[in-house]
């Protein structure tokens, strides 16, 4: 069976120059940088959430040279709060690449814009399109849930086989021309019309071929990820304060929050959670052990308790107060630094810490 349907493509990009979205910072140029970033910052994130990191990237590195040049530590600030943060180091990995191997071109070919750091075929398809007019396919969880209610595609398309069969799909169903306006009707008909839920199918235009309307099968296609339990971790942290002055430190480069400024942990996250949940004393113990070689300990007190959420698992943390005096001129680890709450916004900080130390900056206000 033939997966080509050129009525399809042509259906789509009526509708897109109609009713498709138009005024999105990043459609507004054919500059492949701007477009690269913007690519990455919608990769499992909403376009609201992204508007203004992609804004505020642009004023401090408004070319592929000055993020290149850009130090670590300036763009995890800048990306802070918007989650994923490998997207970030690849961000920055990227467009060193980019000026080494390219001159600060990005090449329009989808198979060497894979090559890069953070790039994959998808994403490579949908740069190559916007950018250069590259006939190039997408296949990102938005399009995989047009095709799989529009075709009646069955099983999880997360799962490899289907993914595959997908994949297939989106090269035929690829149009003769129009490209760039192809490759944004998919993502704008599944950012709106075919969202995940409550999609409005009187209005999509091809509620006329849908296989899931007609069965009335919206609520079941795409099929769901098989469910598996979520994991839980916890952690206690240590939040210790000389005056306006936060103790922080910089997590590994690789794992959750990598590359990230934190708040020290005692035993890291683990899923075992007596570290987390033990009485107070134990932990106010382990608090002083840590802060005594920062300085002298005032008091300790519990901060707060607070979950995150992240793609695999939930993190249950407590935070412990640790208020300091006559502390150390000098730290002997560079991975422990002190930061003044006053610029704190700055830093590059995981998205829940972040909110704690605002609160705490905001409080002595």
């Amino acid at each position: 069976m033939s997966l080509q349907d050129p009525s399809f493509s042509a259906d789509l990009i009526a509708w897109q120059k109609v009713y498709g979205r138009h005024s999105l910072p990043w459609q507004q140029t054919r500059d492949p940088y701007r477009v690269w970033l913007s690519e990455i910052m919608l990769q499992q994130t909403q376009v609201a959430a992204v508007i203004p990191y992609y804004q505020r990237f642009l004023e401090r590195c408004p070319d592929v040279f000055a993020l290149a040049e850009a130090s670590h530590e300036e763009v995890m600030a800048l990306w802070s709060g918007l989650g994923y943060y490998t997207r970030a180091r690849n961000l920055h990995k990227c467009a060193k690449q980019v000026v080494e191997h390219y001159a600060g071109r990005f090449p329009s070919d989808p198979q060497l814009l894979q090559q890069l750091p953070g790039i994959g075929r998808s994403t490579a398809a949908a740069i190559a399109a916007f950018s250069y007019g590259v006939r190039a396919a997408i296949l990102d969880g938005n399009v995989k849930r047009v095709f799989a209610r529009v075709f009646g595609v069955e099983g999880y398309p997360g799962s490899k086989p289907i993914e595959d069969q997908l994949w297939l799909r989106a090269e035929a169903l690829l149009p003769v021309s129009g490209i760039e306006a192809y490759t944004q009707g998919l993502m704008d008909l599944g950012a709106s019309l075919c969202s995940r839920s409550k999609p409005n199918c009187r209005s999509c235009p091809f509620s006329q071929r849908c296989v899931a309307f007609h069965q009335d099968r919206t609520d079941e296609l795409p099929h769901r990820k098989p469910a598996t339990k979520a994991k839980q971790k916890y952690a206690c942290m240590f939040l210790l304060r000389d005056g306006n002055q936060v103790l922080l430190e910089q997590r590994p480069a690789l794992g959750i929050w990598g590359g990230l400024w934190s708040l020290p942990e005692v035993s890291g996250m683990q899923e075992n959670p007596e570290p987390a949940r033990a009485q107070f004393p134990q932990q106010q113990q382990r608090a002083l052990e840590f802060a005594k070689q920062f300085g002298e300990v005032d008091k300790i007190a519990i901060l707060a308790e607070m979950q995150h959420v992240f793609t695999h698992f939930r993190l249950e943390f407590r935070v412990l107060q640790v208020s300091m005096q006559c502390v150390s001129p000098t730290i002997q680890e560079a991975r422990y630094q002190w930061f003044d709450l006053d610029t704190i916004d700055q830093v590059g900080l995981p998205a829940p810490i972040k909110t704690l130390l605002l609160q705490e900056r905001d409080s002595l206000l």
